[in-house]
């Protein structure tokens, strides 16, 4: 994959998310190497989404990785945080922020699950709390008579 081809399938999987409310601005450069090697950036600004073939400087997040896990991330299969802290990428910045871009994206996949038919389910049965069974007392248990407390010796004064 050339780093042109990269970019675009990136910008097109951007492209298909709704970032009509977010109001915050987040902007991660994704530095990438070996296969598709180059430089680009998402940003999150005004509700929408913009992915350009350049560095970002004054940016949120700096990535460093390959091209398969940068295109996973944009497909919500993972997470920056989590891929950072198992060392398969490198990240530096507002790691926090990245939350933002993975609620986005998994709002899109929210969407994909909500569009599919509804699978039938057994009707639940209401749970209601049932009395406790009240058993009958056969004949009541009488205590065994307590012994009458012994009195203190008493001692003979001579």
């Amino acid at each position: 994959m050339t780093y042109h081809e990269l970019v675009e399938k990136i910008r097109k999987i951007y492209s298909k998310k709704d970032a009509s409310a977010v109001n915050e601005h987040l902007a991660i450069q994704f530095n990438i190497f070996g296969e598709g090697e180059g430089a680009y950036y998402v940003e999150l600004a005004d509700g929408g989404i913009n992915v350009e073939p350049y560095e970002y400087f004054d940016r949120d997040i700096l990535i460093s990785t390959t091209y398969d896990i940068a295109i996973k991330i944009a497909e919500g299969k993972l997470d920056i945080q989590e891929e950072a802290y198992a060392g398969r990428l490198f990240a530096e910045g507002k790691l926090g922020k990245s939350q933002l871009l993975k609620a986005l994206v998994e709002k899109e996949t929210v969407k994909k699950i909500a569009k599919k038919p509804a699978e039938k389910k057994p009707a639940e049965k209401k749970a209601v709390a049932k009395k406790p069974a009240v058993k009958k007392a056969e004949k009541p248990v009488e205590k065994p008579a307590e012994a009458p407390a012994e009195k203190p010796a008493e001692t003979k004064a001579e």
